[in-house]
């Protein structure tokens, strides 16, 4: 039959699978780092996907195509309800620390909760409700020799690089904080400009919010020092 359907432009798709994580159908998944529309009886030419997308890759087509199969998809609704969430890698999950660790003891993880990509994070989870949250450039970890036990210790942390995923954490982030009962905001991103555009985000965000919280940029240098 002919029906309306999404396209996937798979020059301009970056894989970042905001467009899967949208489709509520299932209808979309990402195959070798590019988005694919994999079961056209899936897609019920909604068009959810669309505002999803940051590279502006997915629009709609008139052509012929199976028709949308609502059994089917109610049927891969239930079966993935044997999982916590559709992908497990995503699964938003607290993680607990039992005790603090010796100072002669194993350097051990501080993370308390996954998933930490901040296109990934849920906006609405409980490990959010009082929360001091930690928003952090990719790099910082890895330049920053003591970032776990004096950053992400008694934190939430949500990572990201504006410059690699090329899109605009701000309105996540506004979600974030204007639905959860945020206490303060660290901010860590490195000496370079492309940073900017992570601390700027959250500028942005917390104005949006309407909220007064707390904040502070803290930037780490190449060579891993802390220098404001």
């Amino acid at each position: 039959m002919k029906r309306k359907i999404i396209r996937i432009d798979e020059e301009k798709c970056n894989g970042c699978g905001a467009c899967a994580s949208a489709c509520h159908e299932g209808a979309i998944e990402i195959v070798n780092g590019i988005a694919k529309l994999t079961r056209e009886d899936y897609c019920d030419g909604l068009g959810d996907c669309l505002p999803a997308c940051p590279m502006d890759a997915i629009s709609f087509e008139e052509r012929e195509a199976p028709a949308y199969n609502e059994a089917a998809v109610l049927a891969a609704k239930k079966a993935k309800e044997a999982l916590p969430c559709g992908c497990p890698g995503s699964q938003a999950r607290a993680i607990l620390r039992e005790t603090k660790p010796a100072e002669s003891a194993p350097v051990t993880s501080e993370l308390a909760n996954f998933p930490v990509q901040i296109k990934l994070a849920p906006v609405n989870v409980p490990y959010f409700n009082g929360a001091h949250l930690l928003i952090a450039a990719d790099c910082t970890a890895y330049a920053y020799g003591n970032f776990h036990k004096e950053f992400i210790r008694n934190h939430i942390t949500l990572i990201g690089c504006p410059k690699l995923d090329d899109v605009d954490y701000a309105e996540k982030l506004t979600a974030i904080i204007r639905d959860n009962d945020i206490k303060s905001v660290t901010v860590t991103r490195m000496q370079v400009p492309c940073c900017g555009g992570l601390e700027y985000a959250v500028k942005r965000a917390l104005m949006a919010s309407g909220k007064y919280i707390p904040w502070r940029v803290v930037t780490i240098s190449s060579d891993g020092k802390i220098i404001d």
